[in-house]
């Protein structure tokens, strides 16, 4: 929308009220030439991006004069002189992005959950039992001694009748308004949403647009998507027990406290770095992305890396791994589907393998993960600084001269926004809460009962039509997603 705040807005304006781009050409970017290397999802940040477009640079303090009319979430690292023909887009070899997720989303679904159940029930029906639980060995304990440390004293102090309330108010809701797949939605609203959308799927009004971070990270609606702890403290509130009404408050914290107490070990995270393995290489990613078949050639994507670093990090009294990605290119939801696919598989005690089939012909159904923990980290141009900048004695484009003030903003600006917003809005909790009592079968392909698990209820629900489950649905039809 040509009234909605964008970063390149922003930076054009700094450029022009710093002098670096002349008053003859500030009516219009276009008349620069101003080509944007990415562009992010909401919610989704950038620490490192590239703009290519003419600039007068006469100052020797010229970034530091642009830094002055930008706000301190917008940052210019630093100006090099390229060839003529230079485009940021096209020039772009490949693309880093890390993820931050926190290590509770590897915790198991609980016991009484729905999908808790439905793992324990398929196993046992696939004659796998010993090895589901093989795989979910290390936090076989987790919920028991949790229980026993946070939520049995709570229950202890209720009587027979309002406990058994609280557990059908826990795990018993038969909700299934809503579910995790993205609406139907015509070529121009296609075109300007996403994880990756390149820039010949992108119509002209969106080709100069990037979004501005949003100031809402999460990405479940509470009327649709709410965790059952959430639920269970709205329906106490329309309750005329005060008793009932204070345990369930107490119970919601409790959960979050056992949660946030959860220090994942190293064989979890080998599990993780298995899965994550699983990406790398040449795939057929259409169960990644919107409405693409199998059959649809861009759906083939290479993804050159997938590393985990498994030095955890401790914020709020949650813990935290950081996962980064290097591809060639990325399509539409395909990072945050990447992401949320190799957790599942891990607290679903699912076989690794699963990935893999995901990328056959079978049609699954994999929910984002949460665009609060995903950040553009750097463009790469491997390609033109090895040929034309060495042919024509440009300096090379890279960050890494950059890297210091770039660790210090991302830790200001990212890294604490994300810490924050999860510890006030519990935004993974939410997330993986929905999905663990989420009363239809379309995740039960990650159980030991595998693709076909899931098989008749995906055809039912595309025969009457998926609803949205993210946020950003409406948002993503007037905003940018990342590029290529």
């Amino acid at each position: 929308m040509p009234n909605e705040p964008t970063i390149e807005g922003e930076l054009f304006t700094a450029f022009v009220a710093a002098g670096a781009i002349s008053k003859a050409n500030a009516d219009d970017p276009k008349k620069t030439g101003l080509v944007r290397c990415a562009r992010t999802d909401k919610g989704v940040h950038a620490a490192g991006n590239v703009v290519s477009l003419k600039l007068i640079v006469e100052d020797t303090d010229i970034v530091e004069k642009i830094n002055s009319h930008l706000s301190k979430q917008i940052r210019v690292w630093g100006i090099e002189r390229t060839i003529g023909s230079f485009s940021c887009y096209q020039a772009c070899d490949s693309r880093w992005y890390e993820y931050l997720l926190p290590t509770h989303s590897l915790l198991p679904p609980h016991p009484s959950s729905f999908l808790g159940k439905k793992l324990v029930e398929l196993a046992q029906e696939a004659d796998d039992l010993e090895g589901y639980h093989s795989r979910q060995e290390e936090v076989k304990d987790f919920w028991t001694n949790a229980e026993d440390k946070h939520i049995h004293p709570i229950l202890k102090s209720l009587d027979e009748e309002t406990r058994k309330r609280m557990h059908d108010a826990l795990f018993e809701s038969t909700d299934e308004s809503s579910s995790f797949e993205d609406e139907p939605q015509d070529d121009a609203a296609k075109a300007k949403n996403g994880d990756g959308v390149p820039n010949h799927e992108a119509t002209e009004a969106d080709s100069t647009s990037s979004a501005l971070p949003a100031a809402d990270a999460s990405e479940i609606p509470a009327k649709d998507a709410t965790s059952k702890i959430s639920r269970l403290s709205s329906k106490a509130l329309d309750s005329e027990t005060e008793q009932f009404r204070d345990a369930a408050k107490k119970l919601k914290a409790a959960y979050i406290v056992a949660r946030k107490e959860y220090r994942v070990s190293s064989a979890r995270l080998a599990r993780l770095e298995e899965a994550l393995n699983e990406y790398v290489g040449t795939h057929n990613f259409h169960n990644f992305t919107v409405r693409k078949t199998a059959k649809d050639p861009s759906c083939k994507r290479h993804i050159k890396s997938f590393q985990l670093n498994t030095s955890t990090i401790i914020k709020n009294g949650t813990e935290w791994v950081s996962l980064k990605v290097h591809g060639q290119s990325f399509m539409m939801h395909q990072i945050r589907k990447m992401v949320g696919l190799a957790a599942l598989v891990v607290r679903c005690g699912c076989p690794i393998s699963r990935i893999r089939e995901t990328c056959t012909e079978a049609v699954v159904s994999i929910p984002k993960a949460p665009s609060l923990g995903l950040l553009l980290e750097r463009p790469v141009f491997d390609s033109y600084n090895t040929n034309q900048a060495a042919k024509h004695e440009r300096e090379p484009i890279d960050f890494d001269k950059y890297e210091k003030e770039m660790l210090e903003f991302k830790d200001r600006e990212i890294y604490s926004r994300m810490f924050k917003v999860e510890e006030v809005d519990g935004v993974y909790t939410t997330f993986f809460g929905h999905l663990d009592n989420y009363r239809e079968t379309f995740f039960l392909y990650l159980s030991s009962g595998g693709i076909k698990a899931a098989g008749d209820a995906r055809k039912a629900r595309t025969a009457r039509g998926p609803k949205i489950l993210d946020d950003d649905s409406d948002d993503e039809k007037v905003q940018g997603g990342e590029d290529g």
